[in-house]
């Protein structure tokens, strides 16, 4: 979850110094995500199979990064990661939901007040994050939930997710390439970018799906509650970043109302 919280910080560090463009900072990430893992894919064995794309998932990964990255150029570390935070969960909920999930008194008490804390973050005022921002990072949240959801049964986590920053690359190349009149490059900056994709996005992922056995999805999902107060407490650390009434308020909401939806499920999974 450091890891995860961390992106958030890196991001938001290269691109509000202006060390770095978006655009850049994505293309850098994926490169640097790649090569991690599958730096860690021949360190476990001699070889692996080199799988056809899945455009679904790769595309997810994609808009997930493209979004996230851009989104970082309005909104603070702490912001951006709850509206992440939020968007993911609520998109892999209400999946759950379309599949046929009945919804109980408490799972609609959880999502109204979640959704309500995301209303409260949003809604017109002083401390209001930038619309843009938070309509991309709404986008990158709900890709980033379809790209969960598109991942679900791999036998081998690690090895899809390393195809799929492989088959990635195209795309944000066509992105930088679009976005070259505005690239921005130091070495601050690229050296936050490859941090951000062979530690945090590369090696976090790597830990992430290696933990994931060893814990109940209840447990799983909830342990991701974390990710918005860890961000936020980078931001204020490391960039100096306020931390507003609404921010509190509407994390607490958050959390709170997802908190409802897992505890749900887990009363019916004993």
């Amino acid at each position: 979850m450091i890891a995860f919280a961390a992106n958030s910080v890196l991001c938001r560090l290269a691109l509000e110094g202006h060390h770095i463009d978006a655009a850049s900072f994505t293309s850098i990430r994926l490169v640097a995500g790649a090569i991690a893992l599958l730096g860690i894919l021949l360190a476990r064995r001699l070889s692996f199979t080199v799988r056809r794309p899945n455009w679904k998932t790769t595309g997810s990964l994609f808009a997930y990064m493209a979004c996230f990255s851009f989104s970082y150029k309005y909104l603070d570390a702490g912001t951006g990661a709850l509206i992440l935070f939020g968007a993911v969960q609520l998109t892999m909920i209400s999946a759950a939901l379309f599949a046929g999930e009945t919804l109980s008194l408490m799972i609609s008490s959880g999502l109204v007040i979640a959704v309500g804390g995301l209303v409260v973050l949003l809604l017109p005022g002083v401390t209001v994050p930038d619309p843009l921002g938070a309509v991309l990072m709404v986008i990158a949240g709900a890709a980033w939930g379809f790209y969960s959801l598109g991942g679900r049964g791999t036998a081998d986590p690690t090895a899809t997710t390393a195809m799929n920053f492989l088959y990635a690359l195209p795309l944000t190349l066509v992105l930088s390439i679009l976005s070259y009149g505005s690239a921005s490059l130091e070495p601050y900056g690229i050296a936050l970018a490859i941090a951000s994709g062979a530690i945090t996005s590369g090696m976090g992922y790597a830990i992430w799906y290696a933990a994931l056995p060893l814990m109940s999805a209840t447990r799983a999902a909830s342990v991701q509650l974390s990710v918005p107060a860890i961000a936020a407490a980078g931001g204020v650390l490391v960039l100096g970043e306020p931390i507003s009434l609404r921010l509190i308020i509407a994390t607490v909401m958050l959390i709170s109302g997802i908190s409802l939806v897992l505890w749900n499920r887990s009363m019916k999974s004993t």
